[in-house]
């Protein structure tokens, strides 16, 4: 039986990515490209497993390799053993990206402290609970790549998401700010934003009215946010820092 540490193991050799939230949407589709791009990746879900098997399904089928865990970003304990199980197996964690999210939509005049506090716990202080261990691995190994999935709704603001708009702007910022504390260590830190794209998320919007206020006329898909997620974990991004990179068909 080989070990992580097994130069004839051929996960031992890949790299390792996290994905957070990557059980549908934006998150599988990264899953499925960074797998399709050679590396080892951890497809994280909460609560549906059968959707998180069915995405490492699809990665297996396509010729590459992963693992399904659970873990809620938004508990500190959760997330800390999360990250520490995939560490003590593989050792390291190359690629991390901050996926998971949600929303709770409602004018702030109705919004409930719990409303506010949900979403900013899952959308902001769930990058705190996963990337403060993850990157700490990465400073030892001096190297490493974080993606966080940010939001438009971050830049502009969006009225009915006061908190969603503020959990996505405060990531852009916590994205600025560690990209400047850990580069000297060959890690970057970004962020891509996207607009509305063709996910669970947008189902019970207007689309057709709101494409009308996109200067490309339509939303986006998964596939291309996740391309643009994989250009930032290549060698190809190795001097990008610090930066968010839009797929929203100009809408900001």
């Amino acid at each position: 039986m080989t070990t992580p540490s097994d130069p004839t193991d051929p996960i031992a050799v890949k790299q390792i990515a996290l994905v957070t939230g990557a059980s549908r949407g934006i998150g599988r589709q990264v899953a499925l490209d960074l797998a399709a791009a050679g590396r080892h990746v951890f497809v994280n879900y909460v609560k549906n497993e059968a959707a998180a098997q069915e995405t490492l399904s699809a990665i297996e089928e396509a010729g590459g390799s992963g693992e399904i865990i659970c873990f809620d970003v938004a508990d500190q304990a959760q997330a800390e053993a999360g990250v520490k199980a995939i560490l003590e197996k593989h050792k390291k964690i190359e690629i991390l990206v901050n996926n998971a999210g949600i929303t709770d939509d409602m004018l702030m005049v109705w919004m409930k402290h719990e409303n506010w506090q949900r979403v900013l716990d899952t959308n902001l202080t769930g990058f705190y609970n996963v990337t403060r261990l993850v990157v700490k691995n990465m400073i030892r190994k001096r190297f490493g790549r974080i993606v966080n999935i940010t939001s438009t709704s971050g830049q502009m603001g969006q009225a009915g998401q006061i908190n969603y708009s503020a959990s996505k702007a405060g990531l852009i910022g916590a994205t600025k700010a560690l990209s400047r504390e850990v580069s000297s260590r060959n890690i970057t830190v970004n962020a891509v934003s996207p607009g509305f794209i063709e996910t669970e998320m947008v189902e019970n919007l207007p689309m057709e009215e709101i494409a009308k206020t996109i200067p490309m006329k339509r939303p986006g898909t998964p596939r291309e946010v996740a391309a643009a997620v994989t250009f930032l974990c290549s060698d190809q991004a190795s001097y990008i820092t610090g930066q968010v990179l839009g797929v929203n068909g100009g809408i900001v």
